[in-house]
């Protein structure tokens, strides 16, 4: 009873925490719907080569397209999750503080990552908007955005973490 810790209102974490996971749930939700078009357009394809048929123009693009946005979203809803691949077995090694220290070190690297991505899709995208794809004819840009959208959902669960973790570090006295 001595280690707990005094909660403010505990309504508040539990509906943040809620938040956070109907949202990134809903992000697994979206990934999986993008992962079936993409599987339909694929088939579709296979099926009217099959049948000697032309191929309808720019069907090619959509799985590619798309896998850059399924990748973003998997990874910001992996993370929310905690199912980015970790080395457990040196984390558990370590003691809880040198373990929460690790943690604190690899997500502030982690987050100067994600912004550094953000940083360099403020002129890709842009960019990006300006060229057309052959067979569809959408803006490029729309492709390109799945970078920084990806980064920002990741960047938010990673701050969770980081906040867990220093407060793990720097324990409130009772």
């Amino acid at each position: 009873m001595a280690d707990e810790q005094p909660q403010g209102d505990p309504d508040k974490p539990d509906r943040a925490d809620g938040f956070f996971q109907r949202t990134y749930n809903g992000l697994g939700h979206l990934g999986g719907m993008i992962l079936a078009v993409m599987t339909a357009a694929v088939f579709l394809q296979v099926i009217l080569r099959y049948l000697g048929w032309g191929a309808i123009d720019g069907i090619d693009e959509v799985p590619r397209y798309l896998f850059v946005w399924l990748v973003m979203i998997g990874a910001a809803a992996a993370m929310q999750r905690g199912e980015h691949t970790v080395l457990d077995y040196f984390i558990g090694r370590l003691g809880p503080r040198l373990r929460a220290l690790v943690l604190l070190l690899t997500t502030t690297a982690g987050i100067a990552l994600f912004v550094w991505l953000i940083k360099l899709s403020l002129v890709l995208v842009p960019n990006a908007q300006l060229q057309t794809s052959p067979g569809l004819e959408l803006p490029l840009g729309y492709v390109y955005a799945a970078i920084p959208v990806g980064a920002a959902l990741i960047i938010l669960p990673m701050i969770r973490s980081l906040i867990s973790a220093l407060r793990s570090l720097w324990p409130r006295r009772s």
